[in-house]
């Protein structure tokens, strides 16, 4: 069997970053850059006053000076005369320093008296002013790839970049599989249950950014697999559910392989989660999900999601992992890589007992996966154990 490092390895050579597409500013948050972008102005474009006050020459002030205010600038509203030495002009934050002037005394630090103002004996030594281009400059980049996230859109806004190269979404056609299936809201007979991974896994392909496509479901038969693996044919990955083992109705690799696929890779050395496949199949990557529905989810955890994010331009990378206390003892691990259902705060990491790969509520209760490597050894409370947030 493959460990889990090989069978990413080869998942990741089946696919590739995709084409870059533009969409406006409003909807590229939670897309990834595709390409560089440079800012098209300086921010902020001039030396703006950062606090309410009088803008002077810096040469000219002293306490007790007194000084004649001869305008009012405000944000949005430049203040087009040159100040001399011995003037001030009222200024209010983010207004354009005038011509003449390069310092912001506050307010705080003045008496006015109609038209003039007298300095008090504050050293005034700060001058409150943003200077032209310090927060960035025109040509400074922002570099792909990048994840973009609402702080990056006000940038890409303030950078006055209205329309955004993004990597397409991949399209991710999901085909769960089996005669003992029925869709949520249908009537089940008492040997049927109801297909719950592939809305769970619909669920962690679109928070991933890409964009899930629900097949119906296909029946334990030739011709419905098929038409199912036919209407999948455009997607970028197809992402089977069950049917991948080897009893007498699990069909889907013999007729995926009969439809061209080439296949890469099956049968992991992992808990949950062995009976995995993948290969090529015609442009798509395809893999092959086992169908109890844990191991469907960690799955997806594992090797569906680093899939979708190369796809995405955001290279070839496993599932981010971090380290954390054991709450509690737990016994040594088999000849499998364990991923086990657990929940991290701040007492540390407690792994659930029940693991089970068909309870979905264990799964439910759980916030990452415990990550315990072939032949663990027994660990004591307190040692710290590698986990995947999920």
């Amino acid at each position: 069997m493959m460990t889990v490092e090989a069978a990413l390895d080869a998942l990741f050579a089946l696919v590739s970053p995709l084409k870059a597409e533009y969409v406006p500013l409003s909807q590229a948050n939670g897309r990834v850059l595709a390409q560089d972008v440079t800012a098209a102005r300086n921010q902020p474009p001039f030396a703006a006053s950062a606090m309410d006050g009088y803008a002077v020459a810096r040469a000219g002030i002293g306490a007790g000076k007194t000084l004649d205010v001869i305008g009012e600038a405000a944000a949005g509203h430049r203040w087009e005369g040159t100040v001399g030495p011995d003037q001030a002009v009222r200024i209010f934050t983010g207004a354009p320093l005038p011509n003449g002037t390069d310092h912001v005394v506050i307010q705080e630090n003045v008496a006015r008296d109609g038209d003039r103002i007298t300095l008090d004996d504050s050293a005034n030594d700060n001058p409150y002013v943003r200077p032209a281009g310090a927060d960035f400059r025109a040509g400074d980049a922002m570099q792909a790839p990048r994840l973009l996230r609402p702080a990056d859109i006000a940038l890409l806004a303030s950078m006055n970049i209205a329309r955004v190269p993004v990597t397409r979404k991949p399209t991710v056609a999901i085909i769960a599989t089996g005669d003992e299936l029925v869709q949520p809201g249908e009537d089940p007979r008492e040997d049927q249950i109801i297909a719950s991974n592939s809305y769970g896994l619909a669920a962690l392909i679109s928070e991933l950014g890409a964009h899930p496509r629900l097949l119906p479901i296909a029946r334990d038969n030739v011709p419905a697999l098929e038409l199912a693996f036919g209407l999948a044919a455009d997607a970028d990955l197809i992402v089977t559910i069950g049917g991948a083992s080897v009893g007498d109705h699990d069909l889907v690799g013999g007729v995926a392989q009969s439809l061209g696929m080439q296949q890469s890779f099956y049968k992991i050395a992992m808990r949950p989660g062995k009976p995995l496949m993948a290969g090529q199949m015609g442009k798509a990557a395809m893999i092959g999900l086992p169908g109890n529905p844990v191991s469907a989810m960690v799955c997806g955890h594992v090797f569906v999601a680093p899939v979708i994010r190369k796809m995405l331009g955001l290279g070839n990378a496993p599932a981010r992992t971090e380290t954390a206390p054991l709450a509690a003892p737990i016994g040594k691990n088999g000849p499998r890589q364990h991923y086990m259902r657990a929940k991290v705060d701040a007492g540390g990491v407690t792994v659930f007992d029940r693991q089970d790969s068909a309870l979905l509520t264990v799964l439910a209760d759980a916030n990452c996966l415990a990550i315990r490597p072939i032949g663990d050894l027994a660990r004591q409370k307190g040692e710290m154990i590698e986990i995947i947030r999920i």
